[in-house]
């Protein structure tokens, strides 16, 4: 359905940082630096891009706004959550959890506040 997720930072490095680390504990890549000035990440065709704003305005974050990022297991989760924190992010919610419908689940927010969830399904 989408080509990409874009969103704003107002600290690419910081970003950086924070996207590497949760990324390479689900197996992912470091994010590469466009002749635009974008960090953009590549996994399974789709594509997250991080951005200061064009318009020069501060970056803000979703009100309401959730990005999902597929785990392949609950160690991958729990993992992504753990690497987030020691980048610069926040937990929310609950600690990585198992709810109800077998969906292993973790919250953060990233540095810039924006709201990450990492998913992998247990039991259907």
């Amino acid at each position: 359905m989408f080509t990409h997720v874009m969103i704003g930072s107002n600290d690419l490095e910081r970003a950086r940082a924070f996207y590497d680390a949760t990324f390479a504990a689900l197996g992912g890549v470091p994010g590469e630096m466009d002749s635009r000035g974008r960090l953009i990440y590549r996994h399974n065709g789709g594509r997250l891009m991080i951005t200061t704003p064009i318009n020069g305005e501060p970056a803000t974050a979703a009100n309401g706004g959730t990005i999902g990022i597929a785990a392949a297991c609950p160690s991958h989760v729990v993992a992504w959550h753990d690497a987030g924190i020691a980048h610069g992010g926040t937990s929310i919610e609950s600690p990585p959890i198992e709810r109800p419908n077998g969906a292993f689940v973790a919250y953060l927010h990233d540095p810039d506040g924006n709201k990450l969830t990492a998913r992998t399904q247990t039991t259907t």
